[in-house]
């Protein structure tokens, strides 16, 4: 006893056990993310077009579960000149093995730049052992990047949408009929134009040189343009229909050389468009033919869309410094830390939630509890409410509940026997499928502490 209380007594030795405690605890935190130390992995290495922003100590996930991280990211330059991305996986070694068919592919896990690595586990009998190399030939299909697809809505992109939807709303006001018949008509516009886009897209074609030829023949036609214009003011008493539109005819003219020129500049960055046009308008035409039954409803939504949309623009604008705001939190450095601690947090919760979740969602144990607590003052009359109880005597015996005993209650009277089960089966991960609290069997005359032997039903009061 002196020894201890030395021991206890010393500052010196409490405070290197202190600092030695919380350098472990540092360690551990420090080398979460590449596995726990002295636990078993599935190692494997990986070969991918390219690292897409993965880092040190991503995800790797399949079918949505975690199974591992990411070691190391390399790069390797191939004979044929080619740089690929190589990838060092530490994963559970109940992966172990993982068929050779199976394929990679590096997915977004968040708007904000967070990726990590998918397995589409294969179905083949032989698997990669301990140290082997996922071939390149097993990264498909290439991926799209979020920022790839983002880029796309640039200020004048942005600019061009409001235009639109406030045209587009102005427009479809009061056409609900019309645009049905025009619905009706997509069917075959759809299936006559798929063959038109594959010859514009076509190299046969010849597409920019028709282009670049429209673009000469507006040159040559724009120093007459004044002379036009003035002939379709001659010619008012025959085209008075014309005479409204003549000012704008020439400005066409006007700038059409212009125009051209941004067409033969841009028309063939538009090929692989055209190609995504063309399969998405055949993937299209079932929901076209649908359409045709829907008509009725989407006249409805697009006249009660019509005010929705004139707000859009204001919207639109706050929307602007939103994502502006967005965008500088997404580049705070200190942002992906804090949401790799909260998703550690949240995985390490995980656990203990689906150990917890039972007692409710099979037992119904805190309704249940709720309720008594609720009736516990029930009783009452003008005055007041009182508590309800009842006394229990205690069986007579030795070691008997009713004051310090040296052991568990267990006889020799049938009634001086203790049962305690502190810790009941709730149907959690791990226990029997039972709901034990409330459904154990009195055995008499038996001590009993711990779990009741044999599987209890899983059935309480207000829960099949």
């Amino acid at each position: 006893m002196r020894g201890g209380r030395q021991i206890a007594g010393n500052p010196v030795l409490i405070g290197a056990a202190t600092v030695l405690v919380v350098l472990v605890a540092v360690f551990l935190a420090y080398n979460a993310n590449q596995g726990l130390p002295f636990v078993p992995t599935y190692n494997l290495n990986a070969e991918l077009p390219s690292a897409a922003n993965l880092v040190r100590g991503n995800e790797v996930r399949i079918g949505g579960t975690r199974v591992g991280s990411i070691d190391r990211i390399g790069v390797e330059r191939r004979e044929d000149g080619q740089n690929i991305a190589l990838l060092s996986l530490k994963l559970e070694r109940s992966v172990d093995p993982l068929p050779v068919d199976s394929t990679l592919i590096v997915r977004p896990r968040s708007a904000l730049g967070l990726k990590y690595l998918q397995i589409a586990r294969g179905t083949a009998d032989e698997g990669f052992e301990d140290g082997a190399t996922i071939p390149l030939r097993n990264a498909t299909p290439a991926p799209v990047e979020f920022d790839e697809f983002v880029n796309m809505f640039d200020d004048d992109t942005r600019a061009a949408a409001r235009v639109n939807l406030n045209g587009f709303g102005d427009a479809l006001a009061g056409r609900g009929t019309s645009i049905n018949q025009a619905i009706g008509a997509f069917r075959p516009l759809l299936r006559d134009v798929i063959p038109v886009a594959r010859n514009l897209a076509s190299p046969e074609t010849d597409l920019p040189r028709f282009v670049r030829s429209l673009a000469r023949t507006a040159a040559i036609v724009a120093p007459a343009a004044e002379a036009q214009a003035q002939l379709f003011v001659n010619l008012d008493a025959t085209f008075g229909a014309l005479r409204s539109v003549a000012p704008f005819i020439q400005e066409s003219i006007t700038e059409g050389p212009a125009t051209l020129d941004a067409g033969i500049e841009q028309f063939p960055l538009q090929r692989p468009f055209l190609a995504n046009t063309a399969a998405l308008f055949r993937e299209l035409q079932p929901g076209a033919e649908a359409l045709l039954t829907a008509a009725p409803d989407l006249a409805d939504t697009v006249e009660i869309g019509t005010p929705v949309l004139r707000r859009s623009p204001p919207f639109n604008r706050r929307l602007g410094t939103l994502l502006e705001s967005v965008g500088e939190f997404a580049a705070d450095p200190l942002v992906p830390q804090g949401i790799n601690r909260l998703t550690e947090t949240m995985e390490l919760l995980v656990p203990t939630l689906r150990f917890v979740a039972p007692a409710q969602t099979t037992c119904n144990y805190l309704a249940l509890f709720v309720r008594n607590i609720a009736s516990l003052l029930s009783e009452g009359d003008a005055n007041g409410t009182w508590q309800r109880f009842i006394i229990v005597a205690t069986p007579q015996g030795p070691n008997n509940e009713g004051g310090p005993s040296s052991a568990p209650a267990n006889g020799p009277t049938v009634d001086n026997h203790l049962h305690a089960n502190n810790y009941p089966n709730t149907a959690a991960p791990g226990q029997p499928k039972e709901c034990e609290a409330g459904n154990e069997t009195y055995r008499a005359g038996r001590t009993v502490i711990g779990n009741v032997p044999g599987t209890q039903q899983a059935v309480t009061e207000g829960k099949p």
